[in-house]
Order: C-alpha cells, then structure tokens, then sequence
C-alpha cells in the first residue's frame, strides 16, 4: 500500500468513487447524485480512503439535527474483507461525533449479512425492517441504530485502530516475505 489515509471526498476522486460503485451495487449512483451531495455541504459529509492518490472506497452520511444517517458505504472488490469498511465507518462516526451527533442509522439489506456483522460490532441494533426497500430485488432492509455515540466513541476509535494497523501490518508482510498472505 503506497500511502492508505482517510479524507474528504472531492470531486477529483469521482472517477475511482464511480468505479467502486458499480462494481459494488446493481443499482448504483450517479456521478450527479454524487456531485450533489459533495456540493451539499451544510448536512452531506463524505469521506474517501485512499491507497496513495487512488480511492479504495468511501462513505457518506448526512448529519440532521443529533443523527448521523449512513447513506452509502463501500469498498474496491480488491480492498474488501482487509478492514477498509471498518476504518470508513469509525471515522464518519468520529466526524459524526464532532458534529454533534448523539445516534446513527442506516439501513442495510437482510441478506447483507457481512456487513450486519460490521455494523453490530460498532453496537448497531436491528430496530425495524423496511419492506421492499431495495427496489432492485424489492429486498427488505432492517434498519439498525447506534445509540449514544458519544458514549461508544472511545470503542469506535480503537474499532478503526485496530483495522488500520491490521491492514497496514498485512502489507508490511507482503513487502517483507514477498507474497500475499491469505486473508
């Protein structure tokens, strides 16, 4: 990995972000949508993670009033089960946070169970399902909750410590032996 760091999403990472979103949904976004929502600052906060200048994946989430909605997640086929989702997800909880934030949401699909998994390490709850949320397959979503962040911060700070260090230690020992370890 040449240089792996989280920042603001800027236009200029718009073509590796519309990569990743088509390999990563059936019914992706737009590149306006995408445009929209970086020229939308009072309530839009999306988030990058880069190896070196190219986007590996992202996040975004919308702040209203004391709630951080997770709008979108997701990650380059090459980068996924690495710890790239993880480290996305704490730091827009931190950002969250920073803001004002005092409880999350998002809604994820029932058969996503990875992501579930994900989601409930952080201390997300399934509170409710949305039927037919997802009009591609017309997919149920549950809808999960993380309630007093403030409250959970220090656990979601070593959550994205811990994957940052997991990642970046499995590519020193690439570097080091000289072949991919198995993950």
């Amino acid at each position: 990995m040449a240089k792996f760091g989280v920042y603001k999403m800027k236009f200029d990472d718009l073509d590796d972000i519309m990569k990743i979103e088509e390999e990563a949904f059936r019914m992706p976004w737009s590149r306006w949508m995408f445009e929209r929502e970086l020229e939308e600052s009072k309530r839009s906060y999306f988030l990058v993670a880069k190896d070196g200048n190219k986007a590996i994946g992202y996040i975004g989430f919308w702040q209203v009033i004391d709630e951080a909605h997770i709008v979108t997640i997701a990650v380059s086929n090459e980068y996924r089960r690495k710890g790239v989702g993880t480290i996305l997800l704490a730091s827009a909880l931190i950002v969250a946070d920073t803001l004002g934030a005092n409880k999350a949401t998002l809604e994820v699909r029932v058969s996503n169970t990875p992501a579930q998994n994900m989601y409930e390490t952080f201390g997300f709850e399934i509170i409710s399902i949305r039927k037919g949320f997802y009009s591609d397959t017309n997919e149920d979503a549950y809808v999960m909750w993380l309630y007093n962040l403030s409250g959970n911060i220090g656990r979601i700070r070593s959550l994205g410590q811990e994957a940052q260090l997991r990642l970046l230690s499995e590519e020193d020992g690439v570097k080091s032996n000289g072949r991919e370890q198995a993950t």
